[in-house]
């Protein structure tokens, strides 16, 4: 129970794409005419992953998906539910009471496609109904393309796994992001005069196309900095197959073990190769390096 009243977006928001954005800005509006508390209720699990239905690798892990909806829209109100056995065999029409007397939901927004409660029995139509019987508001928001294809994790999802970072980006409305603690890695790179930041995806979390990236970094200081990411199992030194995300921060100094860093993705330089050898490595890196500055610049960026 909650003396809060709110405009609540509904949905997992993975990746935080075009179609999510159009139904938090609804929910800002929403909020500012009717002086209610802008909210987004999410669950922490994909529930089609909870079910064994398929396996769902998600864009982002929790955390990033909350730090997007705090940087992008400026919302604070972001509540994670929990998806277990009896969320899945919840009725659809006992979970809208409930988002009305345990969240103060004064008026929902939801997508077309919009599925809830057992067995996917709820639909937005339904959802319409029962909010007017409620009588708070409701507002099912219609698709949302871009060059005439419908935004969708599932297709950013697709974008990410063939590599093109830059038109992922266009229908995510944002740069991809990965967010971890800095990892001892090898230090391989400080030998190569490159030393590098070593991250990890969280498991569950999609893992781009293997290769090189212009990214950007942003510290826990707040500062803002250019960067190179490689993103796979560094063949040329490594036989082992565990994934990470390198990046050597261009022009920085400093030790960042054990601190957050949020790294965004702007474009894919290269896919990952072996190399025949270290100094072969060496002078990729500097290429990669001048060709990440390079494309920054001309994107003026």
């Amino acid at each position: 129970m909650t003396d809060k009243k709110r405009a609540i977006a509904l949905g997992f928001f993975d990746g935080m794409h075009i179609g999510h954005s159009s139904l938090i800005w609804h929910v800002l509006d929403i909020s500012e005419k009717n002086s209610l508390t802008p909210s987004i209720i999410t669950f922490d699990t994909h529930p089609r992953s909870f079910l064994r239905t398929e396996a769902i690798s998600l864009i982002n892990s929790p955390e990033d998906r909350a730090g997007l909806i705090h940087r992008v829209f400026d919302i604070d109100d972001i509540i994670f539910l929990h998806f277990d056995k009896a969320t899945a065999e919840m009725p659809w029409c006992e979970f809208v009471d409930h988002l009305v007397c345990e969240f103060g939901a004064q008026h929902l927004v939801a997508g077309f496609d919009f599925k809830f409660g057992r067995g996917g029995e709820g639909n937005s139509k339904l959802l319409k109904q029962k909010c007017s019987e409620l009588c708070i508001g409701c507002s099912i928001l219609p698709e949302v393309k871009l060059d005439n294809v419908p935004g969708s994790s599932t297709y950013v999802r697709e974008l990410l796994t063939s590599g093109d970072m830059e038109r992922a980006n266009a229908f995510l409305g944002h740069p991809h992001v990965l967010t971890d603690v800095v990892h001892y890695g090898y230090r391989l790179g400080r030998k190569l005069g490159t030393p590098t930041i070593n991250m990890c995806f969280q498991q569950g979390v999609l893992i781009p196309a293997f290769g090189v990236y212009a990214t950007k970094v942003y510290l826990d200081d707040g500062s803002e900095h250019i960067g190179v990411t490689n993103i796979g199992t560094r063949p040329t030194v490594d036989d082992s197959s565990h994934v990470t995300a390198e990046t050597h921060i261009l022009n920085f100094r400093g030790n960042l073990y054990g601190r957050q860093v949020r790294i965004e993705f702007y474009s894919r330089i290269r896919p990952e190769i072996k190399f025949e050898g270290i100094e072969q490595l060496k002078a990729q890196i500097q290429k990669d390096c001048d060709s990440t500055t390079r494309y920054f610049s001309k994107k003026g960026l």
